[in-house]
């Protein structure tokens, strides 16, 4: 993994590593297309209900509840793949996941915006593994006291990030929407809430 610390940044960027650890990407993407029960929540945005600009799944250990934008995520079960690759994750980093948020974007108007994943249940220094299926996006990051302090990195087919240490205290991150023709991109994190 090749770290990346920036001025309270923390991440390890591992391109293709899904690849290496022997997975058919293209083939992982398209199970958990038929497979996770996608849904596009209405969130709050200043007052206001939208729905989210891309589908979304809540997998999670039984308890391990998630709030965002006052949507309440219904908690869907592990899948066979969606467990594998846990297993892959806590073999490679010894960490415990116990809930994971895909977000499939279908083309390049799908996005995220500027956010940090700061809920209290994720504690002050949580770490988060990002793992990429599909169409590549940017994933920008800037700080939260100073948004010209930036950092891009072109998110591939297989890729992974880790963030970890102050990243969610000090930056923000988004998937921005792009004119440019993209295909569809599956995006799982990977993290460990505190039961409630």
């Amino acid at each position: 993994m090749i770290p990346i610390q920036r001025s309270g940044l923390s991440l390890r960027h591992a391109p293709g590593w899904v690849q290496q650890q022997g997975l058919d990407v293209l083939q992982l993407r398209n199970a958990l297309g038929r497979e996770v029960p996608w849904e596009q929540p209405l969130v709050r945005v200043y007052g206001r209900q939208h729905p989210t600009p891309r589908l979304c799944c809540w997998v999670a250990d039984p308890g391990c509840s998630y709030r965002y934008s006052g949507h309440q995520s219904p908690i869907h079960p592990w899948t066979p793949n969606l467990s594998a690759l846990r297993e892959l994750l806590h073999e490679q980093l010894g960490v415990r996941f116990n809930s994971l948020l895909l977000n499939r974007y279908r083309n390049g108007a799908d996005r995220m915006g500027w956010h940090a994943d700061d809920e209290p249940e994720l504690g002050r220094e949580p770490l988060i593994v990002s793992v990429s299926l599909g169409a590549s996006r940017a994933f920008q990051l800037r700080r939260r006291d100073d948004p010209s302090v930036r950092r891009e990195l072109h998110l591939h087919h297989g890729d992974v990030v880790v963030m970890h240490g102050l990243t969610q205290a000090l930056w923000l991150h988004q998937v921005p929407k792009t004119s440019r023709y993209v295909g569809p991109r599956v995006n799982l994190t990977f993290r460990t809430i505190r039961r409630r």
